[in-house]
């Protein structure tokens, strides 16, 4: 079978990293949050925005007024 030396290696990694805090996974959280803050890198958060559902859902409430009235007129 095929070995790729890049995932065997960063299979590798991961693991030291992991060992390096007895594999808790609270610690590793913590220190990758710290790298987070420590980096200066903009967070952005890319989660669905309130109040936008699909135009099929059947839940035109969820997009306003105007997708109320626009959903009464298309019936």
């Amino acid at each position: 079978m095929f070995q790729d030396e890049i995932v065997e290696e960063i299979h590798r990694i991961r693991e030291e990293y992991s060992r390096s805090f007895n594999h808790d996974l609270k610690a590793i959280f913590a220190d990758l949050q710290k790298q987070q803050a420590e980096s200066g890198r903009e967070v952005v958060t890319l989660s669905r925005k309130r109040g936008l559902t699909t135009r099929w859902s059947g839940r035109a409430r969820d997009l306003g007024e105007d997708a109320k009235e626009t959903s009464r007129r298309s019936t």
